[in-house]
């Protein structure tokens, strides 16, 4: 037994207040083996021992070692000590059903705010984050996992005290360096390391500039369909979502609303989830309505180095100098989910009081592993990942298209360019229930979304989000074949 265990029986020992303290101790020890704190088979300490982490005497530990031993919870051993019975008496076995039975509900119901009601009512993140075909899932088994591991050991060997404290400057000043240096070369984004600001991902990037940029009843503008965690963010935080349409060229603006918005949230690169591009004119529109409105263009730029034909578009960001846009990016798809490192680039003006603020709301961290981070963007190791990935998600993409046109034909894949990103939007026919379908299909293992629930207004499409990054081709064919079976069974 640890002193953990120790803890544990003074805490007891405190709620035990009647009999000797040999009694006493020996009920404090009972319940810990009832309660299973002391498993079968566990060896307990030498009396001379857990005398001293209590504070008692030898002779009060040695009785209340002997009555258990007499009522059958522990046994002696010559020569090894005192050990847990494996089968404990009857009346422990009564006791503990008498523990396990279930705690009647409480009466009445927990009433949530307002905002905690609506949170949870417009709630979309999904449980399935693995596997056929869940959308945007990389294949976090090909990560060079041994190789990253190798450059934190290294570093983490005698780490500087001001890694291992909160911080305040918005991420790992070594991490915010690398990030603007490749930045600015894969992305044509405009920064220096000063105006990025580390992140736990998207999310906290969209909750933070909803909160120090926008007042309640403030408007956003945001793509139909769109990624539901930022509508979400955005409405828990109080604004009033105005949903934009999106057609071949990406958000259709409407540069006459009377109710100027105060974020303009887009996928420009790679519109979530149609997947279609936002074209130079649409681009110049939106900057320039920014500038004449006071608003914030927010670029959610979430996979845009998985592009597979063509020439890669250059972030919105970059278009022109001091521009109204806050870039957001994120190793989620890149690197791995579970990461949690994002980052935003911020014009100048707001760089400080935005790093003021992630400090005080979200008590900065992870300094150790931003710093590992930062020497495998260094070496080149990330550029090398991303190459080989581009690789490897290009050929996956074209087997599912493959299989799509051979088993259901080239009217089922959208119209909209698909050459980037890491899902595809299969077509469906209008009177089709995609939700049902999908509903279907999970039963059976294979995780699509519907695409009508990434809509606001009720003019929904129809159709089936299906990644292809996490799956293999062979099981890609397997998952393939389910959900035909579901979209004949469906239709």
């Amino acid at each position: 037994m640890q002193s953990l265990h120790a803890d544990h029986l003074l805490q007891r020992l405190q709620q035990e207040t009647a009999g000797p303290l040999h009694e006493r101790l020996f009920r404090c020890l009972r319940g810990a083996i009832i309660d299973g704190v002391l498993p079968a088979t566990h060896r307990l300490p030498a009396s001379r021992d857990l005398a001293r982490e209590l504070g008692v005497s030898r002779n009060t530990v040695l009785n209340a070692y002997e009555t258990l031993r007499a009522e059958g919870y522990v046994q002696a051993r010559t020569g090894s000590g005192t050990w847990v019975a494996e089968v404990l008496p009857e009346s422990c076995l009564q006791s503990q059903a008498r523990a396990r039975a279930p705690t009647p509900p409480r009466r009445g119901k927990v009433t949530l705010s307002q905002r905690g009601n609506t949170l949870l009512g417009h709630a979309g993140a999904s449980p399935h984050q693995w596997g056929a075909f869940v959308p945007g899932a990389p294949d976090v088994t090909a990560f060079p996992h041994a190789q990253f591991s190798r450059i934190q050991a290294r570093l983490n060997r005698e780490p500087e005290i001001d890694r291992l404290i909160y911080s305040s400057s918005g991420g790992g000043v070594e991490l915010r360096a690398a990030l603007a240096d490749y930045l600015r070369v894969a992305r044509s984004v405009a920064c220096d390391a000063e105006q990025i600001i580390i992140t736990e991902g998207i999310h906290q990037g969209v909750d933070l500039i909803s909160r120090l940029l926008c007042d309640n009843g403030d408007r956003a503008w945001l793509e139909d369909p769109g990624y539901w965690g930022t509508r979400n963010l955005l409405r828990i935080n109080g604004l009033e979502i105005r949903p934009m349409p999106v057609d071949e060229q990406g958000l259709v603006p409407d540069l006459s609303d009377p109710h100027p918005p105060r974020l303009i949230c887009v996928t420009p690169s790679h519109q979530y989830p149609l997947g279609s591009h936002l074209s130079l004119a649409r681009r110049q529109q939106l900057l320039a309505y920014a500038r004449q409105h006071g608003s914030w263009i927010v670029e959610d730029d979430y996979d845009s180095e998985f592009r597979f034909s063509g020439q890669p578009f250059p972030a919105l960001q970059g278009l022109e100098p001091d521009s109204p846009v806050i870039y957001m990016g994120t190793f989620s798809k890149t690197l791995y989910p579970a990461l949690r490192i994002g980052y935003m680039v911020v014009p100048r003006a707001l760089a400080e009081p935005l790093r003021l603020a992630a400090a005080e709301l979200y008590r900065g961290g992870h300094l150790l592993i931003q710093r590992a981070l930062a020497e495998f963007i260094r070496e080149g190791h990330y550029a090398a990942h991303i190459r080989r990935m581009r690789l490897l998600y290009g050929k996956r993409r074209a087997f599912l298209i493959g299989l799509i046109q051979r088993y259901l034909g080239d009217a089922w894949l959208r119209e909209f360019n698909h050459d980037a990103g890491l899902h595809l939007v299969l077509n469906l026919p209008a009177d089709a229930d995609d939700v049902m379908i999908a509903a279907r299909a999970l039963r059976r293992g294979v995780k699509v979304r519907p695409l009508s629930q990434y809509y606001m207004q009720p003019q929904r499409r129809r159709g089936l989000l299906l990644g292809f990054a996490c799956v293999e081709e062979k099981k890609m064919m397997a998952a393939f074949g389910v959900l035909k079976q579901c979209l004949d069974s469906g239709s």
